[in-house]
């Protein structure tokens, strides 16, 4: 995901991360191939820290695992993230369906790893909560990698 601050992203930057994203999914498709058995059993690790003030903020989806939730995106995939007063996450999700009409979720995300924050669970519909941890993010915030421990989802 790519986060907003104040203005669109360059389209050089998008390339950039892409092709980091490229790079880095070629690395674990292959790591996985290579020891599909370790890769299957091995724990999935959530980043050292994330500072939820930089991380709150619009980000723009330029890439994930299908998902049933999702099926029927097109494009202008968003995350809006907003720090509330009782310490929890304000959760915006919206994108552009194959019919032209945007679809929004509204949820809310209560952080459960308080020493990092790259561990949280959000709900679109209580009482129904699903895993959402930070795995990969840039020092600057440009870019982050989202996932959840059985790694059925993922989102760049």
């Amino acid at each position: 995901m790519l986060h907003e601050y104040g203005k669109l992203v360059s389209k050089k930057l998008a390339m950039n991360v892409f092709g980091a994203f490229v790079f880095l999914a070629g690395s674990l498709l292959g790591a996985q191939h290579s020891s599909a058995q370790a890769a299957s059993t091995s724990p999935l690790t959530a980043v050292d820290n994330v500072d939820l003030r930089r991380y709150a903020g619009k980000w723009y989806e330029i890439a994930r695992y299908p998902n049933r939730f999702q099926r029927n995106c097109q494009s202008d995939i968003t995350a809006m993230y907003t720090l509330r007063d009782d310490g929890r996450v304000q959760v915006v999700n919206a994108c552009r369906e194959k019919n032209g009409e945007v679809k929004t979720a509204r949820g809310t995300a209560n952080v459960v790893d308080k020493k990092t924050n790259a561990k949280l669970k959000v709900t679109f519909f209580w009482p129904f909560y699903g895993d959402y941890w930070v795995i990969g993010l840039s020092p600057d915030y440009q870019y982050a990698i989202v996932g959840e421990p059985s790694r059925k989802s993922c989102g760049f």
